[in-house]
C-alpha cells in the first residue's frame, strides 16, 4: 500500500481509524526506508550530482558572459579608434592639394593664381565635409537664439528692425547631421 492510497483511506475513515492509519503509515514508511536504504542514498547522490551539474552550468555561463563582456569592450574600443577613419580618408586629397599649393607658392610671382588655387582647395574641403553631414549655420540677419548662437557682444542696431538680431558673425557655426556641433559666435543688435 502506498502513501497516496493511505491518504485516501484516511479521508474516508473516522478519526479513530485515522490515528491507527497514521501509525501504520509511519511504520510502513520506516520499514520501506530500512529495506530501501540504498535508494535513499542514491536519491541523495542524485541530488548532489544534480547540484554539481547546476553549479558547473552556472560557472560556464558566468565565464561565457565574462568573455562576452570583455569582447564587446574591446570591440567598442576598436570602433572608437577607427570611427573617424572615413572622414580622415576623405580629407587626405585636400591635404595633398595643400602640399602642392605650398610648393607652388615658393616660385609664384603673381598672387591671383595662388589665391584661385587656395579657393579651389577650400571648395574641395567644404564638399568633402558636406558629404559627411557637415552643414554651415546661417546666422546673419536671423533672430538671436541662445540654442544656436553664442553672443560675443551687442552693439547699437543700425536700424530698428535689426534689434535682437544677429548683425555680424565672428566665427561660423556648424551642424553635423542636424545637430549643432559648434555654436556661431555672433554680434547682436541692441
Amino acid at each position: 500500500m502506498n502513501f497516496n492510497d493511505m491518504l485516501k483511506k484516511k479521508k474516508t475513515e473516522s478519526p479513530e481509524n485515522a490515528e491507527e492509519l497514521n501509525n501504520t503509515a509511519a511504520n510502513e514508511s520506516a520499514d520501506a526506508a530500512e529495506s530501501t536504504g540504498i535508494d535513499e542514498k542514491t536519491a541523495e547522490d542524485l541530488l548532489k550530482e544534480e547540484l554539481s551539474l547546476a553549479n558547473d552550468k552556472y560557472l560556464r555561463l558566468y565565464a561565457e558572459f565574462d568573455n562576452f563582456r570583455r569582447r564587446t569592450i574591446k570591440e567598442r574600443e576598436d570602433a572608437r579608434k577607427m570611427e573617424g577613419r572615413d572622414v580622415i580618408t576623405a580629407l587626405l586629397p585636400v591635404l595633398d592639394d595643400f602640399e602642392r599649393a605650398l610648393k607652388a607658392t615658393e616660385n609664384a610671382t603673381e598672387v591671383a593664381p595662388v589665391r584661385e588655387g587656395v579657393a579651389l582647395i577650400q571648395n574641395k574641403l567644404k564638399n568633402a565635409l558636406n558629404q559627411k553631414g557637415l552643414q554651415p549655420m546661417e546666422s546673419i540677419g536671423q533672430p538671436f537664439d541662445a540654442d544656436l548662437h553664442e553672443a560675443i557682444t551687442n552693439i547699437p542696431a543700425p536700424t530698428e528692425d535689426l534689434k535682437g538680431k544677429v548683425i555680424d558673425e565672428m566665427e561660423k557655426g556648424y551642424y553635423l547631421n542636424d545637430k549643432v556641433i559648434r555654436f556661431a559666435k555672433v554680434i547682436v543688435g541692441a
